[in-house]
């Protein structure tokens, strides 16, 4: 399926400097900005206004990316929702979401909410997190009644309370909304295949960046970076102005980021990988389900940046690319320039093809294996054969009676008794 083309946001974006000088004439109407921040980071404020008031992408992402990234929350309310592609004035669902269908995964939704809240906001009473809690589950429980075909994964949660605890409670449903249906939408199917396809990338970029440390890392399925990867990194970050910072950059750029991002935090590792021995696979695999401590976030969204320039996706292994559904999030809404061009319903309508294929493949993958058991029991029985045969045999003359047991009738005559056994049965 060819990708999209952008429908909003057609102009051309503007000049740098024409974008400082819009920034200096919005100044007075921009959103309160922390005093301590530094007068690069005060310039910067006004920058992001400003490109969020012109609803210009091409800027945000440039300011995403780079240091600091959106630097405060009161501008991440504004940034976010644009990146996203939610439309200025979007037309909600008037209807009730605690009027709709319950949704099956809402037990397991419980079950999660409850650990949330673990790493940050710190200094928050044992009230006020509870309140928080309501709140998490109340905005995952909207999601998923408003997109029944939604499946919720665990680790979803933790995404979505960085997503309430930045935009707040009042405006984080039409942006979770997006992220669930055109970003992570491969991470709610029913079945995580999908994500897997998504990790097949990550032994590539690694082998091709630092054949030495590829060669020295276990080879089997990269499941150490699934917790991490389907998460954006929420799941493993301590620090809430890390994970902020980070989920600017990673709705800034190609839906595949998160791949990038890991494998560098493990090229960032190299030494200390080199130093465990290849045998000890279980050492390795809980060093690489953890993020080095203390972690740079800065320095990891660098590498990552450059590891993707210097190998894009598409250009490491051209089967891996291609067996990666032309339906996935990787594929349909990469970028915020064509995420922007898409709708909820795009993304009901992707998703509903995904579930077709995954279920198209589950039925191959049997078939495969019922072919190979076919084949493994033809050849136990080609083995047997003569044994099988000749307990056939036996049975047959002991069905004939006594005298066919005893003697020593040749093989045409015991076949010809047991036709004429049988015929007089059948009549």
């Amino acid at each position: 399926m060819a990708s999209p083309t952008p429908s909003r946001n057609p102009s051309r974006p503007p000049s740098a400097s024409s974008l400082g000088q819009s920034a200096r004439r919005r100044s007075s109407s921009s959103p309160s900005v922390a005093a301590e921040l530094s007068p690069a980071e005060q310039h910067k404020a006004e920058q992001i206004s400003a490109a969020c008031q012109d609803r210009n992408l091409h800027a945000l992402v440039q300011l995403a990316t780079s240091t600091h990234g959106l630097v405060s929350d009161s501008l991440r309310r504004l940034a976010w929702p644009i990146l996203l592609g939610c439309a200025p004035a979007a037309e909600l669902d008037q209807r009730s979401w605690k009027d709709l269908s319950a949704h099956k995964d809402e037990g397991q939704v419980a079950l999660d909410v409850n650990r949330a809240f673990v790493f940050y906001p710190k200094n928050h009473s044992e009230k006020q997190l509870d309140r928080l809690k309501v709140e998490l589950s109340d905005l995952i429980i909207e999601v998923l009644r408003r997109h029944p075909s939604l499946h919720y994964f665990q680790g979803y949660h933790d995404i979505v309370q960085v997503f309430l605890l930045v935009l707040g409670p009042s405006i984080a449903s039409p942006p979770t909304a997006r992220i669930s249906l055109l970003r992570i939408r491969d991470f709610m199917l029913s079945t995580l295949d999908p994500a897997i396809a998504h990790l097949s990338l990550l032994h590539p970029i690694l082998q091709t960046a630092d054949p030495e440390l590829y060669a020295h890392l276990p080879k089997s399925q990269a499941s150490f970076a699934l917790a991490d990867t389907i998460t954006m990194f929420a799941h493993h970050i301590q620090e809430y102005k890390d994970i902020a910072r980070l989920f600017d950059f990673f709705l800034a750029r190609h839906t595949v980021m998160p791949i990038y991002f890991f494998a560098g935090v493990v090229l960032s590792r190299r030494e200390e990988m080199l130093e465990i021995d290849e045998e000890d696979e279980d050492i390795m695999h809980a060093m690489l389900g953890k993020l080095p401590q203390p972690f740079n976030v800065e320095f990891h969204i660098a590498r990552s940046v450059e590891l993707y320039e210097r190998l894009p996706p598409e250009k490491l292994d051209g089967w891996l690319w291609w067996n990666i559904s032309s339906s996935s999030v990787l594929k349909t809404s990469s970028t915020p320039e064509i995420l922007n061009g898409l709708t909820l319903e795009d993304g009901e309508r992707w998703m509903k093809v995904q579930e077709k294929e995954v279920r198209r493949r589950q039925m191959l993958k049997k078939a495969g294996r019922n072919f190979w058991l076919a084949r493994r029991r033809l050849w136990v029985y080609r083995r047997q054969g003569i044994f099988g045969l000749a307990i056939l045999v036996g049975a047959c003359a002991i069905w004939l009676g006594p005298e066919a047991a005893v003697s020593r009738l040749p093989m045409a005559g015991l076949l010809g008794r047991l036709f004429n056994r049988l015929m007089s049965a059948v009549r």
